[in-house]
């Protein structure tokens, strides 16, 4: 599961890193990043009851989650807006991740800055993160430090002061940051103009960070507007991860949170996108390219739209099969078997608000031609079309899975990050708990079922990156 996440690892404050790809995944439509990496191999790294996570709903409408882990002295406290970039009004493209910055910028008590500068005197750790799905505001502090930054985080989801004098040069920084992701990395680029190829009626086409002329012409009002639709205990959920006491916890939030009034939110659409009927290749060629590579997106529905949630299981399922690791289907087969590629893989990107995807991809060896890699990147395709999967290879990628999960709770931070991501995007904190059970039911014939009807289908969209001295984007 992943999604395309602009952390704040910009030269503003320091923290987690920038775009970061797990080792088997790789132009994705929805970027999978440090977080990722660093609290677990899937969003569901979790078993049934695995977190014992409890719960309660402030009168404001705020949703308080709390995991217990008293192995360490320490906490997570993390503030999840149910906001991402999907949600900008047209022509505002990059309003979400801009206001993100500006979450920083200090309130009638906090000074700019001060903010982190409070957490680092006390010895922790703080930043946060943009999605297309959800904006998410965390801190890492010893466990008696949890009001300080409790009281500091409901400060600025009340009373942010948006100042044009800070506004201006933070503008500045979010171009600089689009500079350094995005028009200076040729596989930014390319994924930027995939996306926009692959989704027609659904804002997923727009980058987080914004297009850069709409980043230009925003102004202030803008950023207050949004501000002031979106961030409200209503459409926030709070989850704390650590060595606390739940109940505790529970006051605490009564204390700081529950004194801010609800508002009402704006109405969202649940945009669907229509059947993709056709394919199309986009092809980036720049100089600074040295290892070709080929990613193929296929429509599938994601776990919120599926009409059948099982479906979302048995993608999962099949695109740990397929491209999970390197026992999988394609990374032996075209890397190992006949050395053909560097790399090969699959995902299956499910955990938005919006439409899903699954993905197939590969990276030629030295001195094979691309065309060549990809028509063995089909053949294993057709032959999963044409024979099916085998019930061995379902019952391994359940396992390996479920191994995973069970590792979850032992992350101090991992718990607060994995449901409250899940929180985010439409799923309950029962989904969340019970989540391995579900892989666990999935069938052999389920996932043949699923890569008939999502591989098969005859609509696609297939990025191609290649070197050329001259740079150019062909549709």
């Amino acid at each position: 599961m992943g999604s395309f996440i602009y952390d704040s690892g910009c030269p503003r404050r320091t923290g987690l890193g920038g775009l970061m790809r797990l080792p088997f995944i790789a132009n994705l439509g929805k970027t999978i990043t440090a977080p990722m990496l660093l609290w677990g191999v899937t969003l569901w790294s979790a078993q049934a009851e695995i977190y014992d996570a409890k719960q309660m709903v402030l009168d404001n409408g705020m949703q308080v989650v709390v995991v217990e882990n008293h192995r360490a002295p320490v906490v997570t406290h993390m503030v999840w807006y149910r906001v991402g970039a999907m949600d900008e009004p047209p022509g505002k493209s990059g309003i979400a991740h801009f206001l993100e910055h500006l979450m920083f910028k200090g309130t009638d008590t906090v000074a700019p800055g001060e903010f982190s500068a409070t957490v680092a005197r006390n010895g922790g750790q703080d930043n946060a993160f943009t999605s297309q799905d959800y904006t998410a505001y965390f801190q890492s502090v010893a466990s008696d430090r949890l009001e300080m930054v409790m009281k500091l985080e409901s400060d600025r989801m009340a009373n942010l002061n948006i100042a044009e004098d800070q506004f201006v040069p933070e503008k500045q920084v979010v171009l600089e940051e689009r500079s350094m992701r995005t028009d200076n990395d040729p596989g930014s680029i390319l994924r930027e103009q995939a996306a926009s190829a692959f989704y027609r009626n659904h804002p997923y086409a727009v980058p987080i960070i914004g297009w850069r002329h709409e980043i230009e012409a925003l102004q202030v009002q803008d950023a207050v507007d949004f501000y002031n639709a979106y961030y409200t205990p209503n459409n926030a959920i709070l989850v704390v991860s650590g060595d606390v006491e739940a109940d505790a916890v529970f006051d605490l939030a009564k204390k700081y949170y529950g004194a801010i009034p609800s508002r009402a939110l704006p109405d969202r659409p649940d945009l669907r996108e229509p059947p993709l009927l056709v394919s199309s290749r986009v092809t980036y060629r720049d100089d600074r390219v040295r290892q070709p590579s080929l990613s193929i997106r296929k429509q599938a529905p994601s776990w919120v739209q599926a009409d059948n949630k099982a479906d979302a299981y048995a993608l999962e399922v099949l695109g740990q099969v397929l491209g999970g690791n390197s026992t999988s289907r394609l990374y032996r087969s075209l890397v190992i078997d006949q050395g053909i590629a560097i790399s090969a893989g699959s995902w299956y990107d499910g955990d938005g608000r919006g439409p899903g995807m699954m993905g197939l991809y590969v990276s030629p060896a030295q001195d094979v031609p691309l065309d060549k890699a990809e028509a063995a990147l089909r053949a294993q395709v057709d032959l999963v079309l044409k024979e099916g999967v085998t019930q061995d290879e379902v019952t391994r990628a359940i396992t390996r899975i479920q191994d995973s999960a069970a590792t979850a709770r032992d992350s101090l931070s991992g718990p607060a990050m994995n449901i409250g991501r899940a929180l985010s995007v439409g799923y309950s904190l029962d989904d969340v708990e019970t989540w391995p059970d579900k892989i666990g039911q999935v069938t052999v014939d389920q996932v043949n079922e699923v890569a008939r009807r999502v591989l098969g289908a005859p609509g696609e969209v297939v990025d191609i990156l290649l070197p050329k001295s001259d740079a150019e984007v062909t549709q």
